[in-house]
């Protein structure tokens, strides 16, 4: 530690910066344009020192965290020694300057204080449409990257102060929606030109040579706390594979492996051995896997690891080029948050390996992302939601519902907000009943999300997962509940592929409901306690009938008949068909499933 650094100090320097990277957040959140970026919340704040490497983070999408060093990596490689004072960067692109996917857009403006440059405030915002093939800039179907929407390499925004106006007219020329991306990209300066004021008043105050000092003592003591996180992990080899269910009518699995390696203080993961690159758009560029081994890394720490990139020093990290995990030009990647997704809980496989205690079943899969489009009034309207908030159960207690997913602090938009500013009634929102994993802790309910389109006439550009793959559960539980797409839910009903290989025409009157995937459980159902079966009955998250054959839990007047439940789980522990659940039964039957088998956490259904 530097002589100068004591711990207060560097303990209010690591806050200061923290503030800042929330302070930004929160400017986006009020000035957006977008409900994806102002409600949603699709977006990332961040800081950075001189020399590039992350020192804070806001409050916002935990699977961008790990994104800011490879974009920062491109833009100090392609502008060395041409980093001026009054320059605003932009870019996107997964190939050429470290992007994820082109409607993730990162702006960024470097600080400089009495001529030095000492540090960039960093912004990254999910834009509702950078153009191509389909509005929002999503197409799951889309097979390179050419028919995605405008790629941007690291290129000047502002260039001293002044703005680079062909830019802008090429911004606006390529998306369907120039004022509301005009908007959000306004938010964007306004956050960093926010930060840049209170990380000049901190340079300030502790001078140049003292700041740069704290800051690389906070990056040593990130480092050093992540190797003691890792050295208390015993020594070894685990793996685990997860699947994605596919593309289009005839989904293919699609696998997931990790295999960890902890050696001493380091930690290796290592993809090899996941899926080569597909002809879809749910390629994953290598900084959202990335992100996704640093979020696990956090979130199994017994205390927490400051935002300074020095954690990542003990952290090795091997992606296969050419596979789903590290495409290569030209793979389409806009739908390639479901790779992300699936990468926690694939990574969540393994540690629950490895420190069991600290794990959960898997949950919901991610977030699911429809785009509705269409024109109303004269005008064309883009809307695009994240849906997601049903987790697995922990080892002591239930999973939570409503919660975001722990990749993303992402939130599902106000029914109101919609339906005032899009010709869309939500019909239904909330909890999916008899929905979920059985087990001694249940995995949370699935979310269901109904809209009517009120329109002429709309298209939805969608992906999701977890529907043939389902949660996996831990212990002896029972795996969570498939995810379905639905239109026009009845007799006719059209039940829609996890991620459809083209853009999905819906005229008015029609309906497109969502029902999410169901967290996994842990324990046997059957040591439930009667008492928490019969909340969930009161609660209207399970029927009566569901506690008897489900749990053997007997519910007679709104009690717990303790004579007739003895016996009905006596019954249950010897008929039980681990391959034909009463749990998935209930839940297939209400959607009109014909008959099903369930092998291990792979469903097999017949309509």
């Amino acid at each position: 530690m530097n002589r100068s650094s004591d711990p207060i100090t560097l303990e209010v320097v690591k806050n200061a910066l923290s503030s800042l990277a929330d302070e930004m957040a929160l400017v986006i959140m009020r000035t957006a344009y977008s409900s994806i970026v102002r409600d949603s919340m699709d977006y990332s704040t961040g800081l950075c020192d001189r020399r590039g490497r992350v020192i804070a983070h806001g409050l916002t999408m935990a699977l961008h965290l790990g994104a800011f060093p490879d974009a920062m990596l491109a833009l100090t490689r392609d502008y060395a020694g041409k980093i001026l004072d009054g320059d605003v960067f932009i870019f996107n692109d997964p190939y050429a300057s470290g992007g994820m996917h082109l409607p993730d857009v990162y702006i960024i403006k470097p600080i400089f204080v009495r001529g030095e440059l000492e540090g960039y405030a960093c912004t990254l915002v999910h834009q509702i449409d950078m153009g191509g093939i389909a509005p929002g800039s999503t197409a799951v179907y889309a097979t390179e990257i050419y028919q995605e929407g405008l790629r941007l390499p690291v290129v000047k925004m502002y260039e001293q102060g002044r703005p680079n106006e062909t830019l802008f007219r090429i911004l606006s020329l390529n998306t369907r929606m120039p004022a509301k991306q005009a908007g959000d990209m306004r938010a964007q300066i306004a956050a960093c030109n926010t930060a840049e004021r209170g990380y000049k008043s901190l340079v300030e105050r502790y001078g140049s040579e003292s700041f740069r000092a704290m800051v690389e003592d906070l990056h040593d003591y990130a480092e050093k706390l992540t190797r003691a996180e890792i050295a208390a992990l015993p020594d070894g080899t685990w793996a685990f594979t997860d699947y994605i269910d596919g593309l289009g009518e005839r989904p293919e699995p699609i696998p997931l492996k990790a295999t960890v390696t902890i050696a001493g203080d380091s930690l290796t993961v290592d993809w090899t051995g996941s899926s080569p690159q597909v002809k879809g758009a749910i390629n994953c560029p290598s900084p959202f896997v990335k992100s996704a081994v640093h979020l696990m890394i956090k979130c199994i720490a017994r205390q927490e690891i400051p935002n300074f990139e020095g954690y990542l020093r003990p952290l090795s990290i091997i992606l296969p080029e050419g596979t789903i995990v590290n495409p290569r030009l030209p793979a389409a990647c806009a739908a390639r948050a479901i790779v992300g997704w699936r990468a926690i809980d694939t990574l969540m496989g393994v540690f629950a390996q490895i420190v069991p205690e600290r794990v959960g079943a898997a949950g919901e899969g991610g977030v699911t992302f429809p785009a509705f489009s269409g024109w109303h009034n004269g005008r064309r309207y883009v809307i695009a939601e994240t849906l997601a908030g049903s987790w697995g159960a922990l080892r002591d207690r239930d999973g939570v519902f409503g919660i975001p997913n722990p990749g993303g602090n992402l939130t599902n938009q106000p029914v109101e907000m919609i339906e005032a500013l899009y010709p869309i009634q939500i019909e239904r929102y909330g909890m999916v009943e008899n929905s979920g994993g059985p087990g001694k802790f249940c995995g949370a309910p699935g979310i269901v999300r109904q809209y009517r389109m009120l329109g002429e006439e709309a298209l939805v550009v969608m992906r999701a997962d977890r529907q043939r793959y389902l949660p996996w559960a831990l212990d002896g539980g029972s795996p969570g509940t498939p995810s379905f797409h639905i239109v026009n839910p009845g007799p006719a009903q059209r039940v829609l592929p996890q991620n459809p290989m083209e853009a999905v025409q819906l005229r008015r009157g029609d309906v497109f409901c969502h029902i999410g995937a169901g967290g996994a459980g842990v324990g046997d159902p059957l040591a439930r306690d009667p008492a928490l079966v019969l909340h969930d009955v009161r609660e209207e998250r399970i029927s009566a009938a569901y506690a008897c054959d489900v749990y053997g839990v007997v519910v007679v007047d709104g009690a717990v008949a303790e004579t007739a439940t003895a016996a009905a789980r006596a019954r249950l522990r010897v008929g039980r068909d681990a391959h034909k659940p009463e749990y998935l039964r209930y839940f297939l039957d209400a959607l009109g499933v014909q008959d099903f088998t369930l092998d291990e956490n792979r469903i097999l259904t017949t309509r």
